[in-house]
């Protein structure tokens, strides 16, 4: 009976498919049913046409036609089914009952009879057609983001670990590069190196042609004084990019807030959505420039209108420049203190002296221009002008203790009190030594004692002396190093005119070469001590001449007088011997 069923069953099949379903595989291997050998050649041939050769190595389609929680059961159309892990399947976690996939038989059967099948295998053979194919045809494929590596992600493309740079994730700047990982995208083919196998991937070359289909759209509407809404893209320390939904703009630092500000991140923050208003762009579009305080009133414009010039205002450093300080005395509103206005001294400093960048300071408003939107303000005009009473305080011939402020080759500037400053030239801070530069004699920062020699109130200026604090010492010396004079002393230098003696700590002569001989005819050299007799004496320019030379010479001229007196002497003696002697001849011949 069981032979006759199973003929009908050969003989009725119209069907292959159901024939080879229904067919009794047991009793056919334990010889139950007989089988004609002309049906049994139609099975074979059904067999060979309907089933997959499971000896072959060649890449063959299957069905998912079961999935568990760790695999998926493949039809390949064999004697039995095969089983694939799921983790061949991560870079398509859309997988299901029903779909094709490509499959490579591992194992034929396991020890349950069961066929062992590679996904990733199967997709490793292919992979290079495919990967070459979606280069060259421009077409998008999946593919699952492994991992981080440097400078980008790796990303598994039908099999294949091909890279995507960093810069082509996303047309904006990526800073999280995880939330990518085990993520499966769509991409691009960018590039292919053959000989090293390497396959360069891109996501950004897909977003970009529709984001260049929008850029074209925007950039035809964009007109002046337009607003639109953007996000905060880059932050800079110039200022900030807004993506405008594809077509990137720039809000300059000065554009972002009518105060000042050190860094755009002061206002904004990445990712931020905002209102922009475009303020201009160039003629094809692509450099546009947007403003983010245009869209709020100028601060100016809500100014107090009763602030007028002399009003006092307080307010906060918020810039500090060599030539002063800009105050802000409202949001916006910015006045600038000229290191002049910071002291009634005439004495410039520079404005760090007087206000550091945070300080609340108070002025007075000097100058006020709300259609230019200047101000001008002052410190020392809070406190009297000091020269007001400058004749009471310092009259000329006054004698004050002030403070070495500065000096220069001609002088040195003096503060006796803050605002009022005078000036002491080189030729009266010595009465004795001869003073090259004011350096030599002070320092900045030394008080020192002064005279008052001139006043000029209108042009706020004094004269001042120090050396007049004292008596001149060359009065006595004119006495005491008077031409005429004979001193002792060293010679302490020669050069080619002469040499020059200390007389005292104050007075050093000089003496002419020629004044240097000495009475056996050599010359006086450095370290000799004689005797110098002072021929010149000049209060006036300090200046004394002296000459050893004089002294042996005066002498000589003494003895020369003094040996033709004698001869004189002698002379007349013997013309009036012999006048007595004539006489007396002449008397003895008169006897006679």
């Amino acid at each position: 009976m069981a032979e006759a069923n199973t003929n009908t069953d050969v003989q009725d099949v119209k069907n292959p498919e159901e024939f080879l379903a229904n067919f009794n595989w047991h009793n056919y291997e334990e010889g139950i049913d007989q089988v004609e050998d002309e049906k049994l050649e139609e099975f074979e041939k059904l067999v060979a046409e309907n089933f997959v050769d499971t000896d072959d190595d060649a890449v063959v389609d299957g069905t998912v036609v079961r999935m568990t929680d760790r695999e998926a059961i493949i039809d390949i159309n064999a004697k039995s089914e095969g089983v694939i892990s799921l983790n061949e399947f991560r870079y398509n976690p859309d997988l299901k009952v029903g779909d094709k996939v490509e499959v490579l038989i591992d194992v034929r059967e396991d020890k349950t009879g069961q066929l062992v099948l590679s996904h990733r295998k199967a997709r490793t053979i292919k992979a290079w057609d495919r990967v070459n194919a979606a280069h060259d045809k421009g077409e998008i494929v999946n593919g699952f983001v492994k991992c981080r590596t440097k400078g980008g992600m790796i990303v598994d493309v039908f099999g294949i670990e091909a890279f995507l740079p960093g810069s082509q994730i996303d047309v904006k700047p990526i800073r999280d590069y995880d939330q990518y990982v085990n993520k499966t995208m769509e991409f691009k083919v960018v590039k292919i190196n053959h000989e090293f196998k390497n396959v360069v991937v891109s996501h950004k070359a897909l977003i970009e042609a529709d984001i260049e289909e929008q850029k074209k759209e925007i950039i035809g509407q964009l007109e002046k004084g337009q607003v639109l809404e953007g996000v905060v893209k880059n932050i800079t320390s110039y200022g900030v990019f807004i993506d405008l939904g594809g077509v990137d703009g720039l809000i300059h630092i000065t554009d972002l807030s009518w105060s000042r500000i050190n860094h755009p991140n002061e206002v904004v923050e990445l990712d931020q959505k905002l209102n922009v208003v475009i303020l201009d762009f160039d003629d094809n579009k692509s450099r546009i420039q947007l403003g983010l305080k245009q869209l709020s009133a100028h601060p100016w414009e809500a100014l107090d209108s009763e602030l007028k010039i002399g009003d006092k205002v307080k307010g906060k450093v918020v810039v500090i420049a060599d030539y002063g300080a800009f105050i802000e005395v409202a949001e916006g509103v910015e006045g600038l203190i000229h290191v002049s206005e910071m002291s009634w001294s005439t004495h410039l400093r520079s404005a760090q002296d007087f206000v550091n960048v945070g300080d609340e300071v108070e002025a007075v408003i000097l100058t006020l221009d709300r259609e230019d939107r200047k101000m001008s303000l002052g410190i020392k005009q809070l406190t009297p002008d000091p020269w007001t009473d400058i004749t009471t305080k310092y009259p000329v011939g006054s004698k004050h203790t002030g403070t070495v402020r500065n000096f220069t080759n001609f002088g040195v500037f003096v503060e006796l009190e803050e605002g009022i400053d005078g000036l002491i030239y080189i030729s009266d801070l010595s009465w004795t030594k001869k003073v090259k530069h004011p350096s030599e004699f002070v320092a900045v920062g030394d008080k020192l004692e002064v005279l008052v020699l001139e006043l000029d109130v209108e042009g706020r200026k004094l004269s001042l002396g120090h050396k007049q604090t004292t008596d001149n010492p060359w009065d006595k010396y004119e006495d005491e190093f008077g031409v005429g004079t004979i001193h002792t002393a060293e010679i302490t230098d020669t050069n080619d005119k002469g040499a020059t003696v200390a007389l005292n700590d104050d007075v050093v002569a000089f003496i002419p070469s020629r004044h240097l001989e000495k009475e056996d005819g050599k010359k006086l050299k450095k370290g000799d001590t004689a005797e110098f007799k002072v021929i010149e004496f000049n209060k006036e320019f300090k200046r004394v001449v002296a000459s050893h030379t004089a002294i042996f010479r005066e002498e000589e001229q003494k003895n020369v007088q003094a040996a033709a007196k004698k001869q004189q002497t002698a002379e007349k003696t013997t013309l009036g011997d012999l006048d007595a002697l004539q006489e007396l001849k002449d008397k003895m011949e008169g006897n006679n």
